[in-house]
C-alpha cells in the first residue's frame, strides 16, 4: 500500500491535488474570490491583490509540503514574483493594450527578462521561481474553462471546420518546423499554437512535449506580436476577397467570421478583429474560436500518447505500464476539470453574472491566467536575452510565419466551402 501511494508523490499528481482545491473554491465560494485588479487606485484593489497572493502562497506551500521540498524563503520570494506578475496583469488591463490582444503572459516574460538581464537576481528571490509548477496548475485550471457546450454552439459545420483546420495546420506546421531544423518539442509547441488557439495551446503542448521554457516564451511572444497586424489585416482581406466570391451579404459575414475565428491566435484578437466586420461576423468568429479551443485537450492527449509510446532506443512499443509511467498526469487533471465543469453546466449548477457569463468557469479562468502569468515571470527570470536571439530561434520565427501564412490560406478555403457553399445548400 505504501509503495502504491509513493507514485502520487510526484509533481504532476501534487499539481492535480492543489488544482482541485482551487477549482473547488471556484465552485463553492466564487462570490468570495476577487478578480485580478486592473488598477491599484483604491483600498479594495490592494485588498484583492493581497487575497490572491495569500491563495497562491497557500497553494505553493501545500505543494511543497507534499513534495517534501524546503519552505525557507518562499514567502518573501513569492511576494517578489507575484509583484512582477501583478504589474504584468495591470499593464495587460490597460484598454489600449488589451485591445491589441497582448495578454499578461507577454508582459510577464518581458518584465522577467528585464529583471534577469538588467539586474542581479538575489538568492532570496530564487525559492519561488518555479515556472514548471505554476504552468501545470494553470493548465489544469484551464481545463475548467473548456466547456463542451462551446462545441455544440458552433453546430456540425463549425465543428467540422475546427477539426479540419486544427488537423491540417498542425501537421503542416510540424512538417515545416522539422524541415527548418526546429527540435521536436518546439515544433509541437509551435504547431499547437498556430493551429488551435495561441498562448494556451502553446503552454499546454509545452508541458506535454517537455519543451524548453525559453523557447516556449519565444513562441508565445511571436504569437502575441503577430496578432496585432492580423487584427486589421483579416477584416481588410475579408472585405476585399469575399464580395468577389459571394453575393449574399449574410454569407459574406458568416464566412468572414469563420475565417477570422480560425486564423487569429488569441480570443481577444478574434473578438476585436471580427467586430470590425460586423456583429454577425463577431458572433461566428467567437463561436469558431471556442470550438477550436476545446481541441486543446484532444491534441495534448494525442501528443502525450505518442511520446509515451515511443521507445527511446528502438522502435518497440513499450508496455501499458511504461506508457502510464511516462504519461503526464496533470493532463488527466485538465481533462477531468473540463468534464466536471461541462457536466455542472449541463445540469444548470453554475450561476450567471449580470453580464450573462458563467461565474464559476470565469473564476477558473482567472486562476489559470494568474498562474500562467506567475509562470512566465519565472521563465523570464530564468532566461538570458542572448539565448532568445539564437540561430535556432530564427528558424522558429520562419517556421511560425510560414505556418501562419498557410493557416490563413487553408482556413479561407475551408470557411468558403463550409459556410459559403455547403451551409447555404443545406439551409
Amino acid at each position: 500500500m505504501k509503495k502504491w501511494l509513493e507514485q502520487f508523490k510526484t509533481e504532476d499528481w501534487v499539481v492535480v491535488a492543489v488544482s482541485i482545491l482551487l477549482l473547488a473554491m471556484a465552485v463553492f465560494i466564487p462570490g468570495y474570490l476577487p478578480a485580478v485588479p486592473k488598477h491599484l487606485t483604491s483600498f479594495a484593489d490592494w485588498q484583492n491583490a493581497l487575497i490572491l497572493y495569500v491563495i497562491v502562497l497557500v497553494i505553493l506551500w501545500l505543494g511543497w509540503l507534499m513534495l517534501g521540498r524546503p519552505l525557507k524563503g518562499v514567502v518573501v520570494s513569492l511576494l517578489a514574483v507575484f509583484g512582477i506578475s501583478l504589474l504584468a496583469q495591470l499593464t495587460a488591463a490597460i484598454p489600449q493594450v488589451s485591445y491589441y490582444g497582448f495578454e499578461s503572459v507577454f508582459f510577464s516574460v518581458i518584465f522577467g527578462l528585464i529583471v534577469r538581464n538588467v539586474f542581479h537576481i538575489p538568492a532570496w528571490m530564487r525559492p519561488a521561481i518555479q515556472s514548471e509548477f505554476f504552468i501545470k496548475i494553470g493548465v489544469v485550471c484551464l481545463g475548467a474553462t473548456i466547456l463542451f457546450s462551446d462545441v455544440m454552439k458552433s453546430g456540425a459545420i463549425g465543428l467540422i471546420q475546427a477539426v479540419l483546420v486544427v488537423a491540417i495546420v498542425w501537421f503542416f506546421a510540424y512538417y515545416v518546423s522539422r524541415r527548418l531544423g526546429v527540435d521536436r518539442s518546439s515544433a509541437m509547441i509551435l504547431s499547437s499554437g498556430v493551429s488551435i488557439c495561441g498562448v494556451s495551446a502553446c503552454i499546454t503542448a509545452a508541458r506535454v512535449a517537455g519543451g524548453d521554457d525559453k523557447k516556449l516564451s519565444y513562441i508565445v511572444s511571436l504569437v502575441l506580436i503577430i496578432v496585432v497586424p492580423m487584427i486589421y489585416l483579416m477584416p481588410w482581406l475579408s472585405r476585399t476577397l469575399l464580395p468577389l466570391l459571394f453575393d449574399d451579404p449574410k454569407v459574406i459575414q458568416e464566412v468572414a467570421g469563420a475565417w477570422i475565428g480560425g486564423t487569429i491566435d488569441t480570443t481577444s484578437g478574434v473578438a476585436a478583429s471580427s467586430a470590425i466586420v460586423s456583429e454577425l461576423s463577431n458572433q461566428h468568429a467567437v463561436i469558431i474560436k471556442g470550438a477550436q479551443n476545446v481541441l486543446i485537450g484532444v491534441v495534448a492527449f494525442f501528443i502525450a500518447l505518442y511520446l509515451s509510446t515511443r521507445g527511446e532506443k528502438n522502435d518497440t512499443v513499450p508496455s501499458l505500464h511504461i506508457v502510464w509511467e511516462k504519461f503526464p498526469k496533470f493532463i488527466i487533471g485538465f481533462v477531468a476539470a473540463s468534464l466536471v465543469f461541462s457536466l455542472c453546466q449541463a445540469n444548470d449548477l453554475f450561476h450567471l453574472s449580470p453580464k450573462g457569463k458563467l461565474i464559476e468557469p470565469g473564476v477558473a479562468k482567472m486562476f489559470s491566467g494568474l498562474f500562467f502569468s506567475l509562470a512566465f515571470v519565472c521563465v523570464g527570470l530564468e532566461t538570458r536575452l542572448k539565448e532568445i536571439i539564437s540561430r535556432e530561434n530564427r528558424h522558429l520565427m520562419w517556421a511560425f510565419l510560414t505556418a501562419q501564412t498557410f493557416n490563413i490560406v487553408i482556413t479561407f478555403l475551408i470557411a468558403c466551402l463550409l459556410f459559403g457553399v455547403i451551409k447555404p445548400l443545406v439551409g
